[in-house]
């Protein structure tokens, strides 16, 4: 049987994080190749492009193209990014189109200064915002770039009260990390919605999106930043400047169902151990008589192998990635992703035939992925194909970095249970509770932003924000 690309399929009905952030400050540092092996690391984040800037203390020196990480960079243009402040970005457009001039990081010049920005997370006032920099030109449509003017434009005296003043107005998601001449700057909104970490790496400080980052660099996490706070890393080291209005902490409860890389600490927490708990929970409250569990790699293995550790059904691998044949760009527009996705999954016929089987997965969102591998596995012959989701239905939008179809695209908005398993074909569908998979994460509810699941947004938010900033755009 001939391979099918369901990774064509995948990247349509997969959710995706708008970003992958990185900074370092050390002085006597390749801080560009390091800030390289961090992106490279957080590449699961972002794929449409990436951007490094780096300061000496008088020149900010960047290259920003689009594509993966390996394409953007080469050992001859990093070492051009000479310095010992370095901030990385990797990108997913929500919030402006995927086009060049949206690449980050945001740069910022004027006055002698500079200011560069990458974010993580999502503005839903930035078209108000926008308004306000009444003769101010623009050179891009995303919330970044109005982010980094407001704060910029702030009248007050230094960069830290700049910060603090400016942000006070920002509504949203935002894990920031910002480079002036001699600092770095990192915050997180005051629900701490997206992670930010920090860590050290010989001596010196660095923050980025996850911990597997500062595995990768050889880092030693230290802590998260907090929801609300501002620091600055400089040669006097690591300060808390302020806080930006704290609020009670609403994490992100999808970054450990998908976002975020197994080997990943959030909150303290291994996401891998999360979605493990999620597929023995799940088990437990949907059982069903099967010969095989199996996974939709990679998402869905560490839940399968729970699921299968708690039902007693040996877990097998019937869906093989070919790793050998790598994505080269990746971009949201149907023609591109066409030609540009080449990586597949080859169902192994010789198990699959005769098998009652058990896929687990992470997430249903329009429903065409599970729809295509069930069509795949029984004409590989499976008997029975069993679909247990280790994840409440995704019922609502995301306003807050994850990119989510229009509501009216999510299948679980607008059709019960039973009527999704008749379209995706498969022969039972259960999906993880909420309780079940709050209690997976090990955090308390009121931590936790479940707004995708349960439509409970921790603030107010316009459901018809514009995703490209047009306002005053040159």
């Amino acid at each position: 049987m001939q391979p099918v690309d369901i990774a064509r399929y995948k990247y349509k009905e997969t959710l995706h994080d708008q970003c992958g952030v990185f900074g370092i400050y050390a002085p006597d540092t390749e801080v560009a190749k390091i800030t390289y092996y961090a992106l490279h690391s957080l590449q699961h984040r972002g794929q449409e492009g990436a951007g490094i800037a780096v300061s000496d203390g008088q020149k900010l020196r960047s290259i920003r193209h689009m594509g993966l990480v390996t394409s953007v960079f080469n050992e001859e243009n990093l070492s051009k990014l000479q310095g010992f402040i370095a901030v990385g970005h990797n990108r997913y457009s929500t919030t402006g189109g995927n086009t060049p001039q949206n690449t980050q990081p945001v740069i910022i010049p004027g006055n002698g200064n500079f200011f560069a920005v990458a974010h993580n997370g999502n503005i839903v006032n930035a078209d108000l915002l926008a308004k306000k920099l009444v003769g101010v030109k623009r050179f891009s449509t995303s919330d970044t770039e109005v982010l980094a003017l407001s704060i910029f434009h702030n009248p007050k005296p230094s960069w830290e009260e700049k910060i603090l003043a400016a942000s006070k107005d920002f509504i949203g998601a935002y894990s920031i990390i910002a480079v002036t001449k001699n600092k770095l700057f990192a915050f997180r909104d005051p629900w701490g919605i997206r992670p930010l970490v920090i860590g050290k790496l010989n001596g010196y400080y660095v923050v980025a999106s996850e911990t597997c980052a500062l595995d990768t660099i050889g880092a030693n996490y230290i802590r998260d930043v907090g929801n609300g706070e501002v620091i600055s890393i400089d040669s006097s080291g690591l300060t808390t400047i302020g806080m930006i209005g704290k609020k009670p902490l609403k994490f992100c409860l999808f970054e450990y169902v998908y976002l975020a890389r197994p080997d990943s600490l959030l909150n303290d927490v291994l996401v891998h151990e999360v979605r493990q708990r999620s597929g023995k929970i799940l088990a437990h409250e949907a059982p069903v008589a099967g010969d095989l569990v199996v996974a939709v790699p990679d998402s869905g293995t560490s839940a399968a192998l729970g699921y299968s550790q708690a039902s007693g059904i040996p877990f097998g691998e019937v869906l093989i990635k070919n790793r050998y044949i790598g994505r080269t760009f990746i971009a949201p527009e149907q023609h591109i992703r066409e030609q540009g996705v080449k990586a597949k999954f080859n169902p192994m016929k010789k198990i699959v035939f005769g098998k009652r089987l058990i896929v687990v997965d992470d997430s249903i969102v329009r429903g065409t992925t599970m729809k295509k591998i069930v069509e795949v596995l029984r004409k590989c012959g499976a008997r029975e194909v069993h679909i247990r989701i280790c994840s409440p239905p995704v019922r609502h939008s995301c306003y807050f970095g994850v990119d989510t179809p229009n509501r009216k695209h999510l299948i679980a908005s607008h059709r019960k249970i039973s009527a999704i398993n008749s379209f995706i074909g498969s022969d039972s569908l259960r999906f993880l509770s909420l309780k079940g998979l709050i209690k997976a994460s090990k955090l308390k509810a009121s931590r936790l932003c479940t707004a995708c699941f349960s439509g409970k947004y921790p603030m107010k938010v316009n459901y018809g924000f514009s995703k490209n900033i047009l306002e005053n755009v040159c």
